[in-house]
């Protein structure tokens, strides 16, 4: 896929060989992508050809021990290798002027250890192959068997996205190649009673391609059923109760209450509390957090936008805090190994440390055994958005529905919408009992404050915590 790559990269080599003449490091990265999403409600069908992502593009990054440089274009040729040459060298000088009169932030030489890769994920289904129609003929039928199951039932807005990238990753020591291909889809059913409305909505993500329409399809009246049964549902009286959350609603805690707390360029501004904390218990024993791609799922991938290859980064280790997560330079400045989480938006993008598949491992309960442990609690389930402050560990997340539990069994009450909020550490110590199989989903995207937006993946098993709700 994406041959422009391939057609470039003697031009890329020899960009880096002359780079490399006067800079003690330098890199470029090439990126194609298609992107293309999918919809279907009431008020039509649509195609959309854009969305995240940076089309075709390349970005040169330099360092010359006192300074980084980077320039970012779509047009490339052997013959422009000396005119970026020139600009790089024009650009880092401007630079190191421009900083000459304060004291800038160390900027070291990245690691450049050798390695090479080429690595493509895989999917049974090409959506570009099996075609628009096709696809929107599959989401019609979706949308028409969701209507069909009830008349309270007024819409449902099926919506399909899939993307297929290529990166190559070129330094004087490193020669990178991945493909990857994810395709999520999301199906949001209202329905209603009088002149009460009620919506739930159900997301889906594979890292492969068109296959997750059939896993889409038989997800339906689960949907509806929950649409239906939020009909019904009241406020919750506010207080902190024995909580079994979902995996869902886990994976939204994981991301909220400890990921952003814990990417590391924020360590560098002394903006996240967590640096602060390595080392100390800052969960229950039950607790062990993980980023990377030790997990299939729609943000895999091989390497990171600065060569950094991916593994697998414990985070917390049975409750310890033991590190967090790292761009290159946030990692050389704070004199510790990168994690493969620099990751750019595009191409035009700067490279901040971002989350990649984030979640809590299973541990040897069932959410049977979970529900029938709470005496008085709820099982809260479908999160909508959360936000956080790494500063102070403060949390405050919005779920659909939260299940009465009395006496070990669901009462058949449902009480929505929810807030949960506390203390991070507060509501990790208070974790008593998880699942055994983690489950994660890759449907979202996560910005970087407002913007810079890349796709993410959390997660988790079901998980027993002390939880504040109102």
């Amino acid at each position: 896929m994406f041959p422009t790559i391939d057609q470039a990269k003697p031009g890329l080599k020899k960009l880096i060989a002359a780079l490399g003449e006067t800079y003690p490091y330098a890199s470029v990265l090439a990126e194609a992508d298609d992107r293309r999403d999918w919809r279907i409600n009431r008020a039509g069908i649509g195609i959309s050809a854009s969305g995240t992502g940076g089309a075709a593009g390349f970005v040169v990054r330099v360092f010359d021990g006192v300074g980084c440089a980077e320039y970012s274009f779509n047009e490339f040729s052997e013959a422009k290798v000396p005119e970026i040459c020139a600009l790089m060298a024009k650009r880092l000088a401007e630079q190191n002027a421009a900083t000459a009169e304060f004291q800038p932030l160390p900027t070291p030489i990245p690691a450049d250890d050798p390695a090479g890769l080429k690595k493509e994920t895989g999917w049974k289904i090409n959506p570009r192959e099996l075609g628009d129609e096709a696809i929107l003929g599959k989401i019609t039928a979706i949308r028409e068997k969701a209507l069909a199951v009830d008349e309270r039932v007024l819409d449902a807005n099926v919506v399909v996205a899939s993307k297929a990238y290529r990166k190559l990753f070129l330094s004087k020591n490193r020669d990178l190649d991945q493909t990857v291909m994810w395709t999520t889809a999301g199906m949001a059913v209202m329905a209603s009673r009088g002149q009460e409305i009620k919506m739930s909505y159900k997301p889906f993500s594979v890292l492969g391609g068109a296959e997750l329409l059939d896993v889409m399809d038989g997800g339906v009246e689960q949907v509806v059923g929950d649409a239906l049964a939020l009909l019904d549902s009241q406020p919750i009286p506010p207080g902190e109760y024995d909580c079994v959350c979902d995996p869902s609603t886990t994976g939204m805690i994981v991301h909220e209450a400890f990921g952003h707390g814990v990417e590391m360029d924020m360590f560098v501004k002394d903006r996240a509390q967590a640096k602060q904390f390595i080392g100390e218990y800052v969960a229950s024993p039950l607790v062990t957090m993980h980023d990377g791609s030790a997990v299939d799922e729609a943000a895999t991938m091989f390497f990171d936008d600065e060569g950094t290859l991916t593994g697998d980064t414990v985070i917390i280790d049975r409750g310890v805090l033991k590190t967090g997560m790292c761009d290159a330079l946030s990692a050389a400045r704070l004199g510790v190994a990168p994690t493969g989480n620099g990751r750019r938006e595009s191409y035009e993008r700067k490279a901040y440390t971002r989350m990649t598949n984030t979640y809590f491992q299973g541990g040897d309960c069932t959410p049977e055994e979970m529900i029938a442990s709470v005496e008085d609690g709820f099982l809260l389930e479908c999160p909508s958005s959360g936000m956080e402050d790494p500063k102070n560990w403060g949390i405050q997340c919005m779920v659909t529905t939260a299940k009465e539990i009395k006496g070990g069994k669901l009462t058949g009450k449902i009480y929505s919408p929810i807030v949960l909020t506390g203390y991070v550490p507060d509501l990790l110590k208070s974790v008593t009992m998880m699942s055994s199989a983690p489950e994660l989903s890759g449907s979202g995207f996560c910005g970087k404050g407002h913007k810079e937006w890349v796709k993410v993946s959390d997660g988790g098993p079901y998980m027993k915590a002390r939880i504040r709700l109102g």
